[in-house]
C-alpha cells in the first residue's frame, strides 16, 4: 500500500512541471537529477525478435519498478480467474489466477474526458492489429481521417499505436470502442494519456494476450484522472 501511495503521489508533480513557465536564457539552471536507483530490468523487458515486427527492449531506468509485471496476492477475491480488473487510478492491471494469486501489469489509461469505466467482455483479441479510427476521433483530430474504418485504417507495424496485441471490449453485445493494446512508450507507462484506451507495453500484452481467452470479463473500475500528457491519439 505504501509503494502504491508513493507512486501516485508523485503523478500529479508530472502535470505540474509541464504547467512550469520556461525558464529564460540567462537564468541559472539546477543540475538535472540523478537516475533513478532501481534495479536491472528483468529479462522479460529485452528485445524481442520472434514477431512479424520487432519489439525494441525497454531502457533501463524509465519504468518504475512498481510498474513491472509481477504475480502477487489476489486483491479481488470475489472475481473468477482468468478477470482482468483495471485501477486506473493505480496504473495497474490484474489478471486473476487461481488459488489467491494474481499477475499485475503496469498500463496506461485514458486522460480525463476520454477514459471508460464499467464491466464488459473480452469479445476477441489480434496480432499486431490494424488501427482503425472511430469517425468520432476523426472529426476531433482531421490528421486521422486517413485511418478510419472507411480508409481501411493504419497497417500494423512499428509507428501503428495498437502496438503488438490489441484485446476488444464489447458491452452488451456491442463493441465500447475501447481496448487493451500494446505500443506503450515506456515513459508514458502509468500516466493518463490516451483518448480511453488502456495501454501496455509490449512485452506485457504479448504475454497477456497469450493467456486470456475470449469472453472473459474484464472490469475498469471508476476513477478520477489529471491529464499528465497531452493525448497522444
Amino acid at each position: 500500500m505504501l509503494a502504491r501511495r508513493a507512486f501516485l503521489a508523485a503523478l500529479p508533480a508530472a502535470g505540474l512541471a509541464a504547467c512550469a513557465p520556461r525558464l529564460p536564457e540567462t537564468a541559472t539552471r539546477s543540475a538535472p537529477p540523478p537516475p533513478p536507483d532501481w534495479p536491472p530490468l528483468p529479462a522479460r523487458y529485452g528485445a524481442i525478435t520472434d514477431e512479424p515486427y520487432p519489439v525494441p527492449a525497454i531502457p533501463e531506468g524509465v519504468v518504475n519498478p512498481y510498474l513491472w509485471r509481477q504475480e502477487v496476492e489476489n486483491p479481488y477475491p470475489d472475481e473468477v480467474p482468468g478477470t482482468i480488473i483495471v485501477d486506473p487510478e493505480a496504473a495497474l492491471l490484474h489478471l486473476i489466477e487461481p488459488e489467491g494469486r494474481a499477475l499485475r501489469y503496469g498500463v496506461s489509461v485514458g486522460a480525463a474526458g476520454f477514459a471508460w469505466q464499467g464491466r464488459a467482455v473480452l469479445q476477441y483479441g489480434q496480432k499486431w492489429p490494424r488501427w482503425k479510427v472511430p469517425d468520432e476521433m476523426a472529426a476531433r483530430w482531421p490528421k486521422y481521417e486517413p485511418y478510419t474504418v472507411a480508409n481501411g485504417g493504419m497497417d500494423p507495424g512499428p509507428g501503428n499505436p495498437l502496438g503488438a496485441r490489441a484485446l476488444y471490449l464489447w458491452k452488451d453485445g456491442k463493441d465500447t470502442l475501447y481496448r487493451i493494446h500494446g505500443g506503450c512508450a515506456p515513459e508514458h507507462l502509468g500516466k493518463a494519456v490516451s483518448s480511453g484506451c488502456i495501454r501496455m507495453l509490449d512485452q506485457d500484452v504479448i504475454d497477456l494476450y497469450g493467456r486470456v481467452g475470449h469472453r472473459v470479463a474484464v472490469s475498469v473500475l471508476p476513477a478520477k484522472l489529471p491529464t499528465l500528457l497531452p493525448i497522444l491519439y
